[in-house]
């Protein structure tokens, strides 16, 4: 399968509570916030010194394809990425890797409310219909429950678990097809 770029950006999406959009200026606090969050780091090896990441931070975060902004009331809430995963990483549903793999991350005090769901479901809609057919993978740490779950919810399969990064990986696989 010949993986083409994906098209960017998109319009804004909008679902039921939430728009899905294009960083802006407006939203450093709220990526610095989520890197310097403990709660957050605790499955993406651990959180990043604040006054690191005020150096290190861009004035408009995340400007580039595959990064989206969960905003809920005309505030950043958290943010999902479909990014090309290196081939060379372990995991891979394509014999040549270089599949789009789904990430998100939440501020601690929107969890819990279905905003990763619902927002990921956004996403994969929008990349089924802009790659139809395209697998998208996903991977987190069997210990994060609440990321298993999203998987769940939006349809993906186990395809393998290895271990990475001292932690027992999961390793999923979502096709439009198979929705």
């Amino acid at each position: 399968m010949k993986l083409g770029p994906v098209p960017w950006p998109p319009a804004p999406i909008k679902t039921e509570r939430l728009v899905l959009r294009e960083s802006e200026a407006r939203d450093r606090a709220a990526v610095i916030e989520l890197y310097a969050s403990p709660e957050v780091g605790t499955y993406i090896g651990g959180s990043q010194p604040r006054e690191q990441l005020e150096q290190a931070v861009p004035e408009i975060p995340g400007r580039r394809p595959g990064f989206f902004v969960v905003e809920l009331d005309g505030t950043m809430i958290g943010m999902i990425t479909l990014d090309r995963r290196d081939p060379d990483r372990l995991g891979r549903v394509l014999p040549e890797g270089g599949e789009a793999e789904l990430g998100y991350l939440f501020l601690p005090e929107s969890w819990g409310f279905g905003y990763a769901a619902e927002a990921s479901a956004a996403a994969l809609a929008w990349f089924a219909k802009t790659l139809p057919g395209e697998p998208v993978v996903l991977t987190t740490q069997t210990a994060n429950e609440g990321s298993l779950r999203v998987a769940a919810k939006l349809g993906f399969t186990e395809v393998e678990r290895f271990e990475q990064y001292g932690a027992e990986q999961w390793f999923g696989v979502w096709t439009s097809t198979t929705r």
